[in-house]
């Protein structure tokens, strides 16, 4: 059972994702808490400690990105996606720097919702497919730079063990711990280490971030 806490300023917003939640997965996943503002989904966070919190942006008192930031701090074994209706690069940019796994649109797929909370609460990263082209698109805005970006991924991912690179190219593909462990038979617990080191190591805040450093750096296989 996957535990959500769910962040909107909308209670209707809120009692059609429940219900996308409850029908679409199968019962695997749980609304455990409900907040109507950013500052009341921290204190539930803290209190409640779920696999994922599901936040939207704009909201009351402190906004997602702002709760957002201060969950992954606080409650460290607690995955935090963004729900919501705007798309805009900054608010990618801003939710992946203060630590989200995921950003989803309102306007995707009830599936679309359900396989995000599935990945982030695995441990892997997730992104709506309009806000993952914003990504890559970004990428490539470096232009005459991007050789000099790949060059320096290369310099970073070298100072990693060939198992830590391994794991992180894996990262890089989008699966999550779990399946990282089977495809290389090891154990999850040894999973989310060699994770968390890889992570120091790069210097990156989430596996978003270091799956840039493995696209740059070329580990992500075919």
């Amino acid at each position: 059972m996957i535990r959500v806490l769910l962040a909107d300023d909308e209670a209707m917003v809120r009692a059609g994702v429940r219900a996308i939640l409850a029908s679409a997965s199968g019962g695997e996943c749980e609304i455990v808490a409900e907040a109507g503002d950013g500052r009341e989904a921290v204190e539930l966070a803290r209190a409640h400690r779920p696999e994922v919190a599901l936040l939207d942006i704009r909201m009351p008192r402190l906004d997602g990105l702002a709760a957002a930031e201060e969950i992954v701090r606080a409650v460290p074994g607690t995955a935090v996606a963004m729900l919501t209706t705007f798309s805009e690069q900054s608010y990618v940019d801003r939710a992946l720097a203060a630590g989200a796994t995921g950003f989803l649109l309102k306007s995707g797929d009830p599936y679309e919702l359900t396989a995000g909370v599935r990945a982030v609460a695995g441990g892997a990263a997730f992104l709506s497919p309009k806000v993952a082209r914003y990504v890559i698109e970004d990428l490539g805005r470096a232009g005459g730079g991007r050789h000099a970006r790949e060059a320096q991924a290369r310099a970073r991912v070298a100072k990693l063990s060939p198992r830590e690179r391994e794991v992180l190219g894996l990262v890089g593909a989008g699966l999550s711990n779990p399946e990282i462990a089977a495809r290389l038979h090891l154990v999850e617990g040894t999973v989310k280490a060699y994770v968390s080191a890889v992570l120091d190591r790069l210097e990156v805040r989430n596996r978003v971030q270091a799956a840039i450093v493995a696209y740059e750096a070329g580990l992500v296989p075919a």
